[in-house]
């Protein structure tokens, strides 16, 4: 069995979800971490202060996939829990009212890629490897990484991903829109996320969620409809007349 840990820090604004392995073994997505990572992503979505999380890792490992041991013991009834599991907890990562950003620091396969793609941008090391192996072992991926990988990078380079089992470099994912940003180390990685995460500061946390659901559902007009409701879009009109700063700007990280 994994073991895999799933740990959470908050400071601030911002909050960092972690898989980590003891003894520098390799983080996997067995069906105790999907759970753990299910509730740390549901204890986010209730700190109302937070507005952005890092999906980052421990080790030269971002997550290798599942733990096919576990797997391999699934029959029908199994795998349908297991996928339904894992679809509502990648579903409930896409819909965090926060901005979310992978921190990719070595191989994101199978549902690693997968939780990878729920998240709003991707920052990689450049020897990252990305890709969705399952057909390599007679099965396909099951928590929407096919339609994420749809969404993002259009079908028919998703086909050739899914298909192929091919594994993809950090440079051959920016090229194909899957990675946003590509840094030298780790280090790097870590410093840019941090930068990257600065650059939404001007942006009302209220805004982002509605533009969110509306990239997510397909429906701009009731989110736009929906800014003139709430607090936040009063507020900035008021600032932007008055000249100065709306409040969640002098809260920004």
């Amino acid at each position: 069995m994994s073991k895999t840990l799933v740990s959470l820090k908050i400071q601030g604004s911002h909050a960092t979800i972690e898989f980590s392995s003891p003894e520098g073994g390799v983080n996997v997505m067995s069906p105790d971490v999907i759970h753990s990572f299910g509730a740390t992503i549901a204890r986010v979505k209730k700190e109302p202060q937070i507005r952005t999380t890092t999906i980052a890792a421990e080790g030269k490992v971002f997550l290798a996939g599942a733990d096919i041991k576990s797997v391999s013991r699934f029959g029908p009834d199994e795998a349908r829990e297991y996928c339904q599991l894992g679809n509502g907890i990648m579903h409930d990562l896409e819909s965090l009212p926060c901005i979310t950003i992978a921190a990719i620091n070595g191989a994101a396969l199978g549902p690693g890629l997968e939780v990878a793609a729920a998240c709003d941008f991707r920052i990689a090391v450049k020897w990252a490897k990305l890709g969705q192996p399952e057909v390599t072992l007679g099965l396909i991926p099951g928590w929407g990484g096919i339609m994420r990988l749809t969404r993002l990078i259009g079908p028919s380079r998703a086909k050739r991903l899914v298909l192929s089992g091919t594994q993809l470099s950090a440079e051959d994912g920016l090229s194909f829109g899957l990675v946003d940003e590509v840094v030298n180390s780790a280090e790097d990685l870590q410093h840019r996320v941090q930068a990257f995460c600065r650059s939404f500061r001007m942006a009302a946390p209220s805004a982002v969620s509605l533009a969110k659901r509306a990239a997510r559902d397909h429906d701009e007009i009731s989110a736009f409809v929906e800014c003139f409701s709430n607090r936040e879009a009063r507020e900035g009109l008021a600032a932007f007349v008055e000249k100065r700063p709306a409040p969640w700007m002098e809260s920004a990280p």
